[in-house]
């Protein structure tokens, strides 16, 4: 059985807590999303400019809670989408939209994102998982990467929500070249080591993250998400086994596992 000890000391629950730790980096900054706490206005705002955003609870695992609110052009299809789950609802009015999120958030703190495009994978959206931990000599080092497709229907990749794992190579193939591919992931891995540095400015027990990246159709990376007491298991998946083994190896060693 899998043993992750549940009470980690450098878990940080708040999503909005840990944007406002890495924004003040300028060089970081470009890869964070607008992010906004939902509220009537904000939420209008954020449509208004981005026209698709992401809703989501500040604290929350899993991918549960997050919905795709859609602004639409064009007569016939309503003014306004919000998928949840695999429902969709229309509404032709905002206070209606804003009343059936806000039957939804039922009074939490919740975050409106801009909505980035992800890219597909046989139609499905897919995202990226960086793994980065401290290693037993005290540096940060991005240890995995693996790719995570979203189930038919789904609008997050979470394996818990039935989304499934991919090696990143696999997905990009469709996308990009070899020498961008090789390009993306070595962004992609010193991306990882520099938001693990900027966060322990603030959090200073903190030994790992995992970031959710989105590429966008010009393969931009875009951090969805940081997590603090990121599924080392996910990795086991990967055709090399060298991987979960480092990875498992530097968990134990700051006691995670």
């Amino acid at each position: 059985m899998r043993k992750i000890k549940p009470n980690y000391s450098s878990y940080i629950v708040s999503k909005w807590a840990k944007t406002q730790a890495v924004i003040p980096n300028r060089k970081l900054a470009q890869y964070i999303p607008e992010t906004r706490k939902l509220n009537r206005d904000s939420l209008r705002g954020m449509l208004d400019r981005h026209g698709m955003v992401y809703v989501k609870p500040n604290s929350g695992t899993y991918g549960i809670g997050v919905m795709r609110v859609e602004r639409l052009a064009g007569e016939g299809s309503g003014s306004y989408r919000c998928h949840f789950g695999t429902k969709i609802h229309t509404f032709t009015q905002y206070d209606d939209l804003y009343r059936h999120i806000a039957g939804l958030t039922r009074k939490r703190m919740y975050l409106v994102q801009k909505g980035i495009h992800l890219l597909k994978y046989k139609k499905r959206r897919f995202d990226l998982r960086v793994m980065v931990q401290k290693t037993p000599t005290g540096n940060w080092q991005t240890t995995g990467l693996i790719g995570r497709v979203a189930a038919p229907g789904k609008i997050v990749t979470n394996v818990h929500n039935g989304g499934k794992l991919k090696p990143v190579e696999v997905l990009l193939g469709g996308h990009a070249g070899s020498a961008e591919r090789l390009r993306l992931t070595s962004g992609l891995r010193r991306l990882g080591t520099s938001v693990a540095r900027q966060l322990r400015l603030k959090y200073r027990r903190l030994k790992e993250i995992g970031l959710d990246v989105a590429l966008d159709e010009k393969l931009h990376p875009w951090i969805l998400e940081i997590n603090t007491a990121p599924d080392p298991y996910i990795f086991r998946k990967l055709k090399d086994k060298r991987i979960f083994a480092r990875i498992y190896r530097y968990a134990k060693a700051y006691g995670r596992l």
